[in-house]
């Protein structure tokens, strides 16, 4: 090969792999910006694009009764997103509520080509005693569902245990979590994913734990993040590492400050390469039951602990 050709294709490759591992460039926050959104659950499927399943916050504002409905989004390039509308509201859920309202943070997971949606609702107008998971499936990631019943023998009814969360792991056991009160549970799915498949287990090491439990597994290690109960400017994001879905877990610190909204809740996952931490804040609004959902990058060190998230706009 020629000097000048062997330069040449050495260029040729060298350009090639910067291109490829070029780092995304993400848009402005929040992202969605049409409708107001809060508590985003996101999850990347077959078909290579990320999925945002997030709750809705109604304007003008009166508070979380009125949340009652659920939207979609997804991207393939984390700049560009597209809205696939509402897939599900509190008039569909057969059991649900018969005054609506109080469809809160939900979580999607995928089983043997079925979508399975879960979302928190109350049965009863005693709506903090009579919280339910309820689950619609559809065969499409963003539509159709239809409600199958609600998660049974998910314990007692002192404080509403709220914000699920489904993880599945490299073996294809799929672990259900929710929590509230101060309270973190989970346990194994059956295959139905509609019921457990042993009893709740209460999770142990956490620290200061309020809600929004999120769990992902990365370099074997399993990842839970979860709400505190900060005051002073709202809910910061925690975190605990464990070798076992199900704990126990080591505390290991925050990884996001709060975000002006009294709450907060985020999800982490991967897609292409990199890593990303999903939640909320009320840029748009101004009034934190107004919320927006946001993106930005997230990073770990060397030993597996995660870098405090730097909040975009």
């Amino acid at each position: 090969m020629k000097k000048g050709t062997f330069l040449l294709a050495v260029c040729l490759f060298l350009f090639v792999g910067c291109k490829q591992n070029k780092s995304v460039e993400l848009g402005p926050n929040p992202f969605i910006t049409h409708m107001y959104t809060a508590d985003p659950s996101a999850h990347v499927w077959e078909d290579g694009r990320l999925y945002i399943y997030a709750s809705h916050d109604i304007a003008p504002p009166r508070g979380c009764d009125l949340m009652d409905r659920y939207h979609v989004f997804s991207t393939d390039d984390m700049v560009n997103w597209t809205d696939h509308g509402e897939i599900l509201n509190s008039s569909q859920v057969p059991w649900g509520r018969p005054e609506g309202g109080f469809m809160w943070a939900p979580d999607c997971a995928y089983k043997a080509g079925i979508y399975y949606f879960f979302f928190p609702h109350p049965s009863g107008t005693d709506w903090n005693h009579t919280w339910k998971v309820g689950v619609a499936t559809s065969t499409k990631p963003a539509s159709d569902f239809k409600v199958q019943g609600y998660i049974e023998g998910l314990g007692d009814d002192t404080f509403a245990m709220i914000d699920p969360c489904v993880f599945t792991d490299d073996d294809g056991q799929t672990y259900f979590y929710y929590g509230g009160g101060g309270r973190c549970a989970g346990a194994r799915l059956k295959d139905n994913m509609m019921e457990l498949a042993e009893p709740l287990t209460f999770m142990e090491g956490l620290v200061d734990f309020h809600e929004a439990t999120w769990v992902h597994k990365k370099d074997g290690k399993y990842y839970l993040s979860y709400s505190d109960n900060h005051k002073e400017g709202g809910n910061r994001m925690n975190y605990a590492i464990s070798d076992h879905p199900l704990g126990p877990w080591e505390y290991k610190g925050i990884y996001m400050e709060p975000t002006g909204c009294d709450t907060n809740h985020g999800s982490i996952v991967e897609y292409k390469g990199e890593w990303y931490a999903f939640y909320h804040n009320m840029a748009l609004s101004g009034q934190g039951n107004l919320r927006s959902i946001c993106v930005d990058k997230l990073y770990y060190n060397p030993d597996g602990t995660i870098q405090l998230v730097n909040q975009t706009h």
